[in-house]
């Protein structure tokens, strides 16, 4: 893994958004003062990729992540690894309720050849590239599978925080083992080892399979072969005898079936005869035809006369005359009895009209003169105030006053001041005016009420002598109109007449109607009668023409009764005559079967000798053909099945073996690769060079002193200034516990990353810890293998600290320094 680019916006000290470009930063040092942000660049590369920081104490940390009364933190890594580059990115904010939780977390897989500095556009993280991780929780296994490290092991191996610089060299031997695993890819042998093993479980069940289905083929010999062989030619004899035997049983049934078709010829002939009847009602259906046609005739002579007595009724119905108008003059009269009945009503609702117009005029008038009075005591009311007004400005100023003083208005002398009134006068006034004025504004309203009133009724007054002058126009018009008409009485006479003359007309025509209705059933008596007759000679000359073959007697056409029973007596004597040529066909048809049963017998024999006996229903020649046909086809079918099956068990056979080999060679495999043998021996061998490695730094960082050595899984430490005593390493100083932690740091950066075939390749290291305890001639040690590290190229190499000698010797320098707001990075250097 190698970081290529760092943004964060939000994120503890680095409040507003920061860009930290590691592109062609080989060996780079992040430098600065304490607490300026150094460490928080490594804690920001740290949570993009696992959500957490070692520093945090876990994922409960994730608080920390705010920048102070920041809302939202976003950090986003650009990273390399196993030749991809990914970009991940953490998004934390702050809800309503105070509570900090991630909003959002991705890591993408870029296309080639992105270009990382279109990130500074401002594009959406879909734009980057393949969603490997959309969520928080689908994070973990993607940057697993990108990365190869777990958290534990990238903080150990890969990013050395602060606290955890030596956690490597203080870790159990368990942890350091799973640490190796992962960064040799060993676990490809965990995986071979499952599959050789789930392949040899697989090989088992399918070997069970086949042993089951070698059971289910133990009929399959060569011996059932040979006997399903000789069924098959038997069956195939069997159907050439049957297709040779057929042709003599199909000429008996022939020859059975013409006999038998000669006798039912006869028995037809015999039926036809016998069926010849005197069919049911013949006699009635004679008679009904004339009685039928008198009751139409009868029916006929009805119609006429009622006909000639409607047409009467008319008649003295259109002498009568229009009895539309004599209603219109009837109409006439009776509207005339109501207009003068009308005529003294309105005009008294005329008179009535007047006298109230007058007196609500009186009334008006009064209200008027009211009001005018009203008016004239309102103005003396006004008067009255302004008087008053005068007379409380004179008690004001002879309030001071005293017998013997100047008066203030006329500058005489005052002899006897007068007596200050008790109430105010300008109040009574006002009181007295405001009685005033309300009984003005109450006579004023009580005259416009009147006036009002007035107005109404003058309407109503027009109103009504409008209606009174329209009623006698048309009393006038009316009495003109009545003048030339008939009396009430002659009219109503002549109504009575003209309603009973149509009384007689509609009785008439009713008449009429019963006589056609009649008349039409009449008719359809005929029809049905003869009819009827059509039907029974219909059926006659059926039955003659059924029996034309036969030279049946001419019928007489005229006599319906004569000409049937002329052909039943015919019929009855051509029925006796073929008895006898019944019998004798008869006979022939029996004789017939019997050979017909005899074919059929030979052809039965042939099924028995074969062994194959018949069913009931297979008699006809082509059911027997095919009963032989499938016989035959059934024996080929076992045969063949039994040749499959026998081919089935060989080829089972050699699958077992194959299985029974495979089986052997997975159960060995995944023997020898069983984690405490193979594996165990290839992490001996990868712990015996990362020590190797780790010793060569450690003499070079301590100058000969120590060399390290591991026993069991444990680290020692050799001290040659101490006769070679072999120490324990949490025995060590905090100096030489920082070479030690070093030496393994940069071994398994150097030594073991070439053996790594996964994605876990250690492409960079960077350590935070430690660097201020060295002196000067280890701190230039520490220096130089640093140099020498990052100049082979294949490996990024960071460091933190605060150390100005070491700093001045890293080619490139991100420069941190924080102000009142928020932190800042710069790059210094290539």
């Amino acid at each position: 893994m190698r970081p290529l680019r760092l943004d964060m916006a939000g994120f503890t000290v680095f409040r507003d958004p920061t860009t930290v470009d590691f592109t062609d930063a080989d060996y780079f040092a992040l430098v600065g003062p304490t607490g300026s942000g150094k460490s928080t660049v490594l804690d920001a590369i740290c949570f993009a990729l696992y959500g957490t920081v070692p520093r945090w104490g876990g994922a409960r940390g994730i608080v920390n992540a705010l920048a102070p009364s920041a809302a939202e933190a976003r950090v986003r890594l650009v990273f390399e690894s196993a030749g991809d580059r990914f970009v991940a990115t953490r998004v934390v904010r702050r809800d309503g309720r105070g509570n900090v939780k991630t909003a959002g977390a991705g890591l993408q897989l870029m296309p080639p050849g992105f270009d990382v500095t279109k990130l500074d556009t401002g594009m959406d993280l879909e734009d980057l590239g393949e969603v490997l991780a959309g969520t928080p929780a689908e994070m973990d296994g993607a940057v697993l599978d990108a990365v190869g490290l777990p958290y534990e092991q990238f903080t150990s191996c890969v990013v050395l925080p602060q606290g955890q610089f030596a956690d490597f060299l203080h870790a159990k031997p368990a942890t350091r083992q799973q640490i190796l695993v992962n960064l040799l890819g060993l676990h490809i042998y965990e995986d071979v080892q499952g599959r050789a093993a789930e392949r040899g479980k697989t090989a088992e069940v399918k070997l069970s399979m086949v042993e089951q289905q070698l059971g289910a083929l133990e009929d399959a010999t060569d011996e059932a072969v040979e006997g399903a062989a000789a069924v098959l030619a038997r069956m195939r004899g069997l159907t050439a005898a049957v297709e040779a035997a057929v042709p003599e049983l199909r000429s008996a049934r022939e020859a059975e079936a013409a006999a038998a078709a000669a006798r039912d010829a006869v028995d037809a002939e015999l039926a036809a005869l016998a069926s010849v009847r005197t069919p049911p009602g013949l006699a009635e259906a004679t008679g009904a035809v004339v009685a039928a046609r008198d009751a139409a005739a009868g029916a006929a002579d009805d119609v006429h006369a009622a006909e000639e007595a409607e047409e009467k009724a008319r008649g003295e119905v259109s002498a009568a005359g229009d009895p539309g108008q004599l209603r219109v003059a009837l109409d006439r009269h009776t509207e005339l009895s109501r207009l003068v009945e009308q005529e003294e009503w309105f005009a008294g609702k005329v008179s009535v009209a007047e006298v109230e117009h007058r007196d609500a005029l009186a009334a008006a008038e009064l209200a008027h003169a009211h009001h005018l009075g009203a008016q004239q005591l309102l103005e003396q009311a006004r008067q009255d105030y302004r008087d008053a007004q005068q007379r409380d400005r004179a008690t004001a100023l002879r309030g001071h006053l005293k017998a013997g003083d100047a008066c203030p208005v006329c500058e005489q002398t005052v002899a006897v001041v007068p007596e200050v009134p008790q109430e105010s006068a300008v109040r009574l006034a006002e009181q007295a005016g405001n009685a005033a004025r309300e009984e003005a504004e109450a006579a004023q309203a009580r005259w416009r009420e009147r006036d009002a009133v007035v107005r109404d009724l003058a309407n109503d007054v027009e109103r009504k002598r409008g209606q009174y002058e329209h009623h006698l126009t048309r009393l006038a018009e009316v009495r003109k109109a009545v003048e030339t008409l008939p009396a009430v009485e002659v009219l109503e006479r002549r109504l009575a007449e003209l309603a009973e003359s149509r009384r007689r007309l509609e009785e008439a025509g009713a008449a009429v109607r019963a006589a056609r209705d009649a008349y039409r059933k009449a008719q359809a008596a005929v029809q049905t009668a003869e009819e009827r007759q059509r039907s029974v000679w219909r059926t006659f000359d059926a039955t003659r023409d059924g029996l034309a073959r036969f030279g049946p007697p001419p019928a007489d056409r005229d006599d319906l009764a004569a000409a049937w029973q002329a052909l039943v007596d015919w019929a009855a004597g051509e029925h006796g005559r073929r008895q006898v040529a019944r019998v004798e066909a008869g006979a022939a048809v029996a004789a017939a079967h019997q050979e017909t049963v005899r074919a059929f017998a030979d052809v039965a024999d042939l099924f028995a000798a074969a062994g194959t006996p018949l069913e009931r229903r297979t008699s006809d020649e082509s059911s027997l053909i095919r009963a032989a046909a499938v016989a035959a086809e059934r024996a080929e079918a076992a045969w063949q099945r039994l040749t499959e099956r026998r081919e089935q068990a060989r080829a089972a056979a050699e699958q077992r073996e194959t299985l029974l080999r495979e089986s052997r060679v997975a159960k060995s495999l995944a023997g020898h690769l069983r984690a405490n043998n193979f594996e165990r021996w290839l992490l001996e061998e990868a712990l015996d060079l990362l020590v190797d490695g780790a010793s060569r730094i450690l003499r070079e960082l301590t100058g000969g002193q120590y060399e390290l050595m591991h026993d069991k899984g444990e680290f020692f430490v050799v001290d040659h200034h101490d006769a070679g005593l072999r120490r324990g390493v949490r025995t060590l100083s905090g100096g030489e516990t920082f070479q030690a932690s070093l030496a393994l740091a940069l071994a398994l950066s150097e030594q073991l990353a070439g053996m790594s075939t996964t994605a876990a390749s250690l492409e960079s290291i960077v350590l935070d810890e430690g660097f201020g305890t060295l002196d000067a001639a280890t701190l230039d040690v520490v220096a130089a293998t640093l140099e020498n590290l990052a100049a082979r190229g294949d490996r990024m190499v960071g460091i933190v600290t605060h150390v100005h000698a070491l700093a001045e010797r890293v080619p490139v320098r991100f420069e941190v320094h924080k102000d009142a707001r928020t932190a800042h990075v710069e790059r210094v250097g290539l």
